[in-house]
């Protein structure tokens, strides 16, 4: 990045300051009283795909996690420690999964070269390709692709309901309700791809994604 981009990045502040302060004298006052978010978005790392701006929500009103693919991995410490954060802590009534039309890292996934160390990382969207292979051979590149952006953010939120944190908070309060959502770049428009989740039972109805494992096994077994 050169240093026009660099003082473009601090100008852009500015004018930011200058406008909020013009709208309301007291702006940054009241912001840095404190966050009450009532969502957790886990979204990707994706530079088109900013949450507040896609959903129309300010400063202070949710609390974001982004990593490539939006992946919820029960090892990831980083994950975890904002999960438990904005659920304990912050106590937010729900937490949204957003995958998004044409991710790069899912994209990666489904191709056979080699990325070096974000193999490692994309591991979770492979293993999801190959449970859900009998589905997506049919398929298209493209909407192989669309497909199976879908079918990692269900995995997402099978993964997500499944941790400690969010199993102890349905226990005590019935809350947070999870949910699956995907971005179509293309359109502005986010679509969802689960219910709102707040309870084993409506997990399991929605998040398939070992009993779709079985089948896709059984039926490649069969032929």
């Amino acid at each position: 990045m050169s240093t026009h981009d660099i003082a473009s990045l601090l100008a852009g502040n500015r004018l930011f300051v200058a406008e909020q302060l013009a709208a309301d004298p007291r702006y940054f006052e009241h912001l840095a009283e404190g966050q009450q978010p009532d969502f957790l978005w886990i979204g990707c790392s994706d530079s088109r795909v900013s949450p507040n701006l896609i959903t129309g929500t300010g400063p202070g009103e949710m609390f974001v996690h982004r990593n490539i693919a939006n992946l919820v991995v029960q090892t990831d410490m980083n994950l975890l420690s904002v999960l438990q954060y904005a659920v304990e802590v912050l106590q937010v009534d729900h937490v949204i999964v957003c995958g998004h039309h044409g991710c790069g890292g899912v994209r990666a996934a489904m191709g056979s070269h080699s990325h070096g160390l974000l193999d490692n990382w994309l591991r979770a969207v492979k293993d999801t390709e190959l449970h859900h292979a009998i589905e997506l051979e049919g398929l298209d590149e493209t909407a192989r692709l669309r497909r199976l952006v879908e079918l990692n953010v269900i995995e997402q939120v099978d993964n997500l309901g499944k941790t400690h944190i969010v199993q102890q908070a349905w226990r005590q309060r019935a809350r947070p309700y999870i949910h699956g959502w995907v971005f179509d770049v293309a359109t502005g428009c986010i679509d969802p791809v689960t219910s709102m989740i707040n309870g084993n039972a409506a997990m399991h109805e929605v998040c398939r994604f070992q009993r779709a494992g079985r089948r896709a096994t059984a039926a490649k077994e069969a032929r």
